[in-house]
């Protein structure tokens, strides 16, 4: 569990440069930039190089965690291409079923028992309307089952979302319990049904209402 004094946020999604931009002019607000470290990561994957997918958003964590505001955003998570990994686990069409998953969930597990990364305080979910509900998500799905009040939502009708839309969510976020440890919330996601009615599932339900 964190400690720092700073309440660090997971910007996934919509999140564009823009979008960005805007709100590191807001004060007590630090957005936490893409760093050399992030920057040789990515390009070392785009390389062919065996790169843990929760390398670049430990790195981004990593700086959060050495920064003082009262909300310390990061455009990215240690926990992307798990999440990516699920989403596609969800289409037939792309035939890749729940193996990537299962690497890139054993990957994120490894890393995180070898104390590499913790989870933000909050995920803030940046997505058009009309996407929220289109489809299987890890934050929406698995992870606002187990911890509701630890996801939030941003909806835009219009792309990008607004910077005075995320400042208006990050006032009214709640307080609730802290994640249970990874390889718990993982499993979740394993039992997690997207395609269920939420009635259904009264832990792991989905549910996309904010």
């Amino acid at each position: 569990m964190r400690r720092e004094s700073s309440t660090v946020v997971a910007l996934v999604g919509t999140v564009d440069n823009n979008l960005t931009t805007g709100l590191s002019q807001s004060p007590n607000l630090t957005v936490i930039p893409a760093s050399a470290d992030e920057a040789r990561a990515g390009a070392d994957a785009h390389a062919g190089a065996d790169r843990p997918g929760w390398e670049p958003g430990a790195l981004a964590m990593r700086e959060a965690a050495r920064r003082r505001a009262t909300y310390v955003l990061v455009p990215g998570d240690p926990l992307a291409a798990v999440a990516e990994a699920w989403q596609a686990m969800w289409d037939l069409a792309s035939g890749q079923g729940a193996a990537e998953f299962e690497r890139r969930a054993s990957e994120a597990l490894a890393g995180w028992r070898d104390k590499r990364f913790e989870l933000p305080d909050y995920y803030l979910v940046v997505a058009q309307a009309q996407a929220v509900e289109s489809g299987p998500d890890l934050y929406l799905g698995p992870l606002r089952a187990v911890r509701s009040r630890r996801v939030a939502v941003v909806t835009s009708a219009a792309e990008p979302a607004r910077p005075t839309q995320v400042l208006d969510a990050l006032r009214s976020l709640g307080h609730g319990p802290w994640w249970p440890p990874l390889d718990e919330l993982l499993d979740s996601a394993r039992r997690f049904y997207a395609g269920g009615l939420a009635e259904t599932q009264p832990t792991l339900g989905w549910t996309a209402s904010t």
